[in-house]
């Protein structure tokens, strides 16, 4: 047989059914992988014993026909969703110890269908990043590299970790979040596929938050296939969140294969910008050209506030964010340093407790909230915010099924290779990505080709809100139709 861990989530879970292999021996495959790949940082908080116990129980629910959708598949939960029982720390020195008393909805979801917890995995704090380079814990280091190169790249942000153990095998699945692009961007950088579904598909009930009406949780995955059997268990209606949707959850699964053959694909002008870089336009094309092949018609479209996405978003999300994290003050829970009165105690506990990119932004978001400014950058922000989702709904209204751009301006870069002194340089990576969060849009990103470096690079598609399922097939169509990306050599083992 095929290496245990070399199988898709789909092909695993059908040898599970089949009891051609059990869960425990998968099980025990995985940990022993993620023990050999430490030097990536991927995982915050290994959970070995517990993994074993939920996997002997999936092997005997399954022994006796009660096995559930993922029925002892073993899986990494990116640190943010809280874990009754198990710590949970948003990659944060201020939630470092942190361990919860409940269980995020999606991973309770998740346990419900029998998915196994290989542990915890890094991120940027908070979620606040692009790069992975923001975590109190260190980077996560990306299992690709470049032709001839040893430098470490980023495996992107903030579900970096994620993204990482999915591409380097350490897991069949991994739980993500996206806020401006966090599930998409570092999909496409590792060669995965990544899907972030319409706001309010997902329960954000107990997944730590960044800024609320943009923040969705959904699967980073190896296959088309595994995105959607992930997503299945993940969504659903949640009353304890009141921006969950009491929609029917369809099975993702049943319309891969099928045909796109008369679908209108837009193809916004305005995301071809100046500066990308050829190789990004080259494979966009392709893109195109697959579709067109596939029987879907490829339709110019306008989105022509476009360009105001990228800093109304570094408004909206860093005011949310200064409003989210303004709990953490050392009273109720995770890290207290002592002042010499409370106001002291807060402002120790703050200055200690978060790092530099995530008190950027409080300071930012803190700014266009205060009086005075309120109206000239919060208020104006979320007026474009409208405009920006008036742009998609009328290029939906044109009888457009589904949306064809990059996923990133580029492929996977060094770390240390942006950012460091001008910070705008890193918020650039979200360009083609953010739009979706302030429309509430559903978007996935899709490996189709490799850089000029041997680097993965990835496409987006757009869709419909609540119209997940036609993102699968057409996803389904580009994956069919690119050339295969390696995988990269295990070089950390």
């Amino acid at each position: 047989m095929t290496e245990l861990t070399d199988l898709t989530l789909a092909d695993a879970r059908d040898a599970l059914r089949q009891k051609k292999i059990s869960s425990a021996e998968l099980t025990m495959a995985y940990l022993a992988a993620i023990e050999k790949a430490r030097p990536l940082n991927a995982f915050l908080l290994e959970t070995p014993d517990h993994a074993q116990a939920m996997a002997r129980a999936c092997d005997e629910r399954i022994a006796r026909g009660e096995a559930g959708l993922l029925e002892g598949i073993p899986l990494g939960i990116k640190d943010l969703f809280c874990t009754e029982g198990v710590r949970t720390t948003a990659a944060s020195h201020i939630l470092e110890n942190f361990v919860p008393p409940y269980e995020s909805t999606i991973t309770a979801n998740l346990w419900r269908d029998g998915a196994v917890m290989l542990g915890k995995l890094n991120l940027d704090e908070f979620a606040m990043g692009s790069s992975n380079e923001t975590s109190y814990f260190g980077p996560v280091i990306s299992p690709w590299r470049r032709a001839g190169s040893t430098a470490p790249l980023t495996p992107g942000g903030s579900s970096g970790g994620s993204a990482a153990a999915v591409a380097a095998r350490l897991c069949l699945g991994a739980t993500a979040t996206d806020t401006g692009g966090s599930i998409r961007q570092p999909a496409a950088f590792t060669g995965t596929v990544g899907i972030k579904p319409t706001y309010g598909r997902c329960s954000r009930w107990g997944v730590v938050a960044f800024a609320s009406s943009l923040d969705q949780a959904g699967p980073i995955t190896r296959t088309v296939r595994d995105a959607a059997i992930m997503l299945r268990s993940m969504a659903g209606y949640d009353p304890k969140d009141s921006t969950s949707v009491n929609l029917p959850v369809p099975d993702y699964e049943e319309v891969l294969g099928q045909s796109v053959k008369g679908m209108r694909i837009g193809i916004p002008k305005e995301y071809r910008l100046d500066a990308m870089p050829e190789e990004i336009g080259r494979l966009w094309d392709q893109g195109i050209e697959w579709m067109r092949a596939a029987g879907a018609e490829p339709v110019e479209i306008s989105l022509p506030h476009t360009r105001h996405a990228l800093p109304a978003y570094y408004i909206v999300a860093p005011a949310e964010a200064s409003s989210n994290l303004a709990r953490y003050d050392g009273v109720r829970f995770g890290l207290r340093v002592p002042g010499k009165d409370i106001a002291g105690m807060y402002e120790e506990t703050r200055a200690e407790g978060f790092g530099k990119e995530v008190r950027r932004r409080i300071l930012i978001g803190t700014y266009v909230l205060s009086a005075g400014y309120y109206d000239a950058y919060y208020v104006r922000a979320q007026k474009i915010r409208t405009l920006i989702k008036q742009d998609f709904d009328q290029a939906f209204d044109q009888k457009i099924d589904a949306i064809l751009t990059p996923a990133t301006p580029s492929a996977a870069f060094g770390l240390g290779e942006k950012g460091a002194k001008d910070p705008i340089e890193m918020y650039l990576n979200d360009i083609f990505t953010v739009t979706v969060n302030m429309a509430g849009l559903p978007g996935i990103a899709v490996p189709a080709g490799v850089s000029s470096e041997g680097l993965p690079l990835g496409l987006q598609l757009i869709g419909r809100p609540f119209d997940e399922q036609t993102l699968f097939a057409l996803a389904a169509v580009i994956e069919s139709s690119a050339p295969p990306v390696s995988l990269p050599s295990a070089w950390w083992a």
